[in-house]
């Protein structure tokens, strides 16, 4: 999405369409953790996970396109929110800190990836040993959703692509309206 649909972003019907409040809660975000908002766009959840994570923690906002990232930190210092840092990431690798993320979060992001196995693998150094990965993506199977069925995606479809990269499925939620979370950490070896 270029900045044309940057106003799309922060609709106020995204409030009872997505439920984003709800989203965070189900993924029990700690104080003073670090994550990654991977397509953070113009901040929508950054700036929420900056509050939630407070102070002594860190949320990376990366986009691909600066005039995002721009706006990102004009919405930041508007909201006095300072724990937020932009980068520019690329279609191939976020740029996160290797092992320090402990939660990186897509919103409907993945299914928009040109490189998704590079970027898998990239995120998996980024995460710190107990990370996570959270993908939040359309629901497919239910076709009353009014997304283009290119921009939803199926639990099975999301589970064998991240899995198939080396991650394991350890929780999937489906109580926001629209939308199921597919939260995953890297796998261990046997």
């Amino acid at each position: 999405m270029g900045m044309g649909g940057a106003d799309w972003l922060e609709r106020p019907e995204r409030e009872w369409e997505e439920n984003p409040d709800a989203m965070l809660d189900l993924l029990s975000l700690k104080k003073g953790e670090t994550v990654g908002d991977v397509g953070a766009g113009v901040g929508y959840l950054t700036l929420r996970i900056g509050k939630r994570v407070g102070p002594a923690g860190k949320v990376y906002g990366v986009d691909v396109q600066k005039e995002m990232l721009e706006r990102l930190r004009a919405n930041a210092a508007k909201a006095g929110i300072t724990n937020i840092e932009t980068i520019l990431g690329s279609e191939t690798d976020p740029l996160l800190p290797v092992g320090k993320v402990d939660l990186i979060l897509m919103v409907d992001v993945y299914h928009e990836l040109s490189h998704p196995q590079a970027m898998l693998q990239s995120m998996k150094k980024e995460l710190s040993p107990q990370g996570r990965l959270a993908l939040v993506e359309y629901r497919k199977e239910d076709p009353s959703i009014p997304i283009r069925v290119e921009h939803k995606m199926s639990a099975w479809e999301v589970k064998a692509e991240v899995e198939a990269e080396g991650y394991k499925l350890v929780k999937t939620l489906t109580t926001l309206p629209r939308q199921s979370v597919f939260i995953f950490q890297v796998a261990k070896p046997n």
